[in-house]
């Protein structure tokens, strides 16, 4: 009998793990909305935002290997905690700058890559807790309610980031930290359904790169991460908001905050029919269909000056990308040995941050160099090239069928 919803919230460990990702949401999606705005309108030149998602990815990439290691030796719970509670006293230290008036974006660069630095620790930890909260037939279906729930509570940070910046940016910044801050608690009560496997050994070069290795040696694993770095690397235009709000669609910081969560609504009303609705068959040729539409959405995002128009077309980018989301989100934990989970999401880490903040570099170049609308718009004519050319390079991913075909490779 296949897994429902209510299954799931059935179990209280998933249950507390969700609330942990529902504050996290907010928070985060609050604060970058609000830093994003800030930088930008400190400075009214968009490679800055650029440099804010370098800022926040660099850290990813310098610490992959401590990272994981750390996620695989240590109690996930603890570390999760630990760093969480990082991400909010980031945003305590925006408050401190905004509250002070200074109009040195140094600061908020040095901020956002403390920032950085704690996201980097959490993520490996945080999402090495999950495959353990139910038996492994129900896992796929935890993705989606888990996915569900981040972008649900995705909706309200850049709403509530709009209307709390047009107030203050301190005042956004406040409540950002209080979100971080609780969502690090219900992560320390979570008690496992099976318990992981643990790195026992003493830290060692061959241990710590063992994340790197698998991911190389393992075609599906390799190829399912690097198409999300690509296609949003290429494709993600979220960073650009802030621009395309001011210089192109004319509107003001609320109609703007609404203009953010817009992939928020999106990827929600797509979790909420997966939850209904869950992947059953063609799981990778579904997953290269619409990576393909991402790149399209974007396309149309970045050439419209409608405001209706960009909106609609953000709900559809972010509906596809929930797709991939949960389809990435389920096979490579399904096919990566318990005890080096930590070390493979720490490079799974690496290429999600470079699709998202190094991507905002990315788009933040593009767009002093070519424009803001052919920065958007040729990234998404890449991104739907990607898809086309990784169902060749990567005959592993476009035979998928089931999620339940899936086993651990042999490391």
């Amino acid at each position: 009998m296949p897994t429902t919803t209510r299954d799931v919230l059935a179990v209280r460990g998933v249950r507390l793990y969700l609330m942990s990702a529902a504050f996290a949401a907010v928070g985060q999606n609050l604060l970058v909305t609000v830093l994003f705005k800030q930088v930008f309108d400190i400075t009214g030149n968009a490679l800055d935002i650029g440099f804010i998602g370098l800022a926040q990815f660099l850290p990813a990439l310098l610490l992959v290997l401590v990272s994981g290691w750390v996620a695989d030796r240590f109690d996930r719970r603890r570390v999760t905690t630990l760093f969480m509670s990082g991400r909010g006293v980031s945003a305590v230290a925006l408050v401190a700058f905004s509250v002070s008036g200074s109009t040195r974006v140094l600061w908020l660069f040095a901020i956002a890559a403390f920032l950085g630095t704690a996201d980097a620790m959490v993520a490996p930890a945080r999402r090495s807790i999950m495959p353990f909260l139910t038996d492994k037939a129900m896992f796929p279906q935890v993705v989606v309610v888990w996915t569900g729930t981040f972008v649900g509570a995705s909706i309200i940070g850049p709403i509530a980031g709009g209307f709390l910046y047009s107030v203050s940016a301190a005042w956004a910044y406040g409540v950002a930290a209080a979100f971080q801050f609780a969502a690090a608690l219900p992560v320390l009560l979570i008690r496992y359904h099976r318990e992981p496997g643990r790195m026992t050994d003493r830290p060692t070069w061959t241990s710590a790169v063992e994340g790197l290795r698998f991911v190389r040696r393992t075609p599906v694993v390799f190829g399912i991460i690097s198409l999300d770095l690509f296609a949003v690397l290429f494709g993600g235009a979220i960073a650009l908001i802030p621009a395309v709000a001011s210089d192109r669609l004319g509107v003001g910081d609320i109609a703007y905050g609404w203009l953010r969560a817009a992939p928020g609504i999106g990827a929600a009303a797509m979790a909420l029919w997966l939850s209904f609705r869950p992947l059953r068959r063609r799981i990778g040729p579904v997953l290269l269909w619409v990576v393909a539409i991402f790149g399209a959405g974007n396309i149309v995002f970045g050439l419209t000056r409608s405001y209706t128009i960009a909106f609609i077309a953000l709900v559809v980018v972010s509906a596809a990308d929930m797709v991939s989301m949960n389809i990435r989100g389920a096979i490579v934990p399904l096919v990566t040995p318990d005890d080096q989970l930590g070390r493979v999401n720490a490079v799974e880490g690496v290429f999600i941050g470079a699709s998202n903040e190094l991507g905002a570099f990315e788009s933040g170049v593009a767009a002093r160099a070519i424009g803001i609308p052919w920065a958007i718009a040729g990234g998404g004519l890449i991104t739907v090239a990607i898809a086309a050319s990784f169902a060749i390079l990567f005959p592993s991913i476009r035979t998928i069928d089931t999620f339940e075909e899936l086993e651990p490779v042999d490391s």
